[in-house]
């Protein structure tokens, strides 16, 4: 069965984290080259690649086993240097240079993955240099990915104020799936990255892959301040003009400890306010706690992937 994962960040790659282990799937990851902040940005800026922070990420997700490549690709310089190297990852650096040296940036990836062992493929959803925009429901457009969160103010949609095209490998990825993951991970800035390059969005609305959507645990500041699961989902179905077979949402308790450390930051729980929707949600226990952060437990996403799939009616029997 062919699974595509759509996204960008930590949420992605923590679901690919448990979904490599899922026997009887071929998986392969469709990432966002949108970022343009940190190490990523400073380093697409100069170089005028596509980003490479959610790639690399991602990579390192799903490389089989943790080796010293893959710790040595996720340092990162301290930031309270005076040098032009603090705040870099070297990881983007690795890949800044192969891609500079050899000139071909899909290559590169082909090449990691390899080293990593990587279960999978990992595709970027474009090899243009792209900003993402946004239109603010005042008015107020804002350009850049790590821009967006920044204003208090409620996003109407993003956009890319250019022509943008999609990789082959992505268009054919989406033409060519079983089931579509969307998620997990900031909807504006992650997901809808990929899924608003056109050609993307037209393989979204063609394809008979049985599309799946991964709600956030907790708002997002200065991005989905105030949304319900309602509005998560319905900011994805606006963006892509396409229906979605499920919605899978987190059910874990959290406790108050957790919530008051959040709740510091200005970030709440996303809940669903009402059980009548047009799309089936299926609830599950998807989480872990530790040192009061909530992320996506791989395990835990590697167990409820088999209830994923009944509930779409699929015919893998996943052990």
């Amino acid at each position: 069965m062919n699974v595509v994962v759509v996204g960008g960040g930590k949420g992605q790659s923590a679901l690919l984290r448990g979904l490599k282990n899922v026997e009887g799937i071929n998986l392969k990851a469709i990432v966002t080259v949108a970022d343009d902040g940190g190490s990523t940005g400073r380093l697409r800026e100069e170089f005028n690649l596509p980003a490479m922070g959610d790639i690399r990420n991602v990579m390192l997700s799903l490389a089989e086993s943790e080796t010293l490549l893959s710790v040595i690709m996720n340092y990162r310089f301290d930031e309270g240097t005076r040098s032009s190297l603090a705040g870099h990852n070297l990881g983007n650096l690795i890949f800044t240079a192969l891609a500079t040296a050899s000139g071909n940036f899909m290559e590169v990836i082909t090449q990691l993955s390899q080293v990593l062992n990587v279960k999978g493929e990992v595709i970027p959803a474009s090899m243009d240099f792209i900003t993402l925009c946004a239109r603010m429901e005042d008015g107020t457009i804002v350009r850049g990915e790590s821009n967006i969160p920044k204003y208090s103010n409620t996003i109407d949609h993003v956009y890319y104020d250019v022509d943008v095209k999609a990789t082959e490998n992505a268009v054919a990825a989406i033409m060519e799936a079983d089931v579509i993951v969307m998620g997990v991970g900031s909807v504006y800035t992650s997901i809808l990255p990929n899924l608003i390059i056109p050609e993307i969005k037209e393989a979204i609305r063609k394809t008979k892959a049985k599309k799946v959507y991964y709600c956030n645990a907790m708002s997002q500041p200065g991005e989905t301040d105030g949304y319900t699961a309602e509005d998560h989902v319905n900011a994805i179905l606006k963006h892509i003009d396409a229906s979605l077979d499920l919605v899978v949402a987190a059910s874990d308790p959290i406790s108050k400890e957790v919530l008051e450390h959040y709740e510091e930051e200005n970030s709440f729980p996303v809940l669903f306010r009402t059980q009548n929707h047009t799309y089936p949600v299926l609830q599950q226990d998807l989480l872990h706690f530790d040192n009061n952060r909530i992320r996506h437990d791989h395990d835990k996403v590697e167990k409820g992937f088999k209830e994923v799939l009944e509930a779409l009616g699929c015919p893998l029997a996943v052990k």
